[in-house]
């Protein structure tokens, strides 16, 4: 009667043990998943802004999002102007990238990035304190082009002084 219980219990572990490891090993698909949410999102002049300050979320970005809605981008928010550099790892769909300076003037746009130029690196013009990741063409569709002026929120939410509409 001991062996009868000893082997259901070893074949339910080895049962649990293959799910566990079957989990680990095809992660639910990004759809599915929970998105990463940056401190705020704000709208500015009916664009959506999330704010990305956390250099976690900042790795992340949109990766692992199979949409990105249209007058909605993530603001990435750092505390000093850099180069820094952006890739496509773990993206599902193509990107605009727009690179702003401290005041949110567009200084350069990379449009339409394919998920497929992964692993190559982007770099503003010049150092930056403020990165826009958009849906493919949404710069075209806004009609922003380098020297547009917009008005971006600040990590508190309030328009970055200076900053006009476009």
């Amino acid at each position: 009667m001991n062996r009868k219980y000893l082997l259901t219990g070893l074949v339910i572990t080895l049962a649990a043990l293959c799910l566990i490891a079957y989990a680990i090993g095809h992660p639910a698909p990004a759809a599915q998943l929970p998105s990463k949410t940056s401190t705020s999102t704000v709208e500015v002049n009916g664009f959506t802004y999330e704010i990305v300050t956390d250099s976690t979320l900042q790795q992340l970005g949109l990766g692992g999002r199979t949409d990105i809605p249209e007058k909605y981008g993530m603001l990435f928010v750092f505390g000093h102007d850099d180069t820094y550099g952006f890739w496509m790892k773990d993206m599902l769909v193509p990107i605009d990238m727009i690179w702003l300076s401290d005041t949110g003037t567009i200084l350069k746009i990379d449009s339409d990035i394919a998920t497929s130029t992964y692993p190559n690196v982007f770099y503003p013009p010049q150092p930056v304190r403020y990165v826009l990741e958009t849906r493919a063409g949404e710069a075209v569709r806004e009609g922003w082009g380098i020297g547009t002026t917009l008005s971006i929120p600040s990590q508190n939410g309030e328009s970055i002084p200076n900053a006009i509409s476009p």
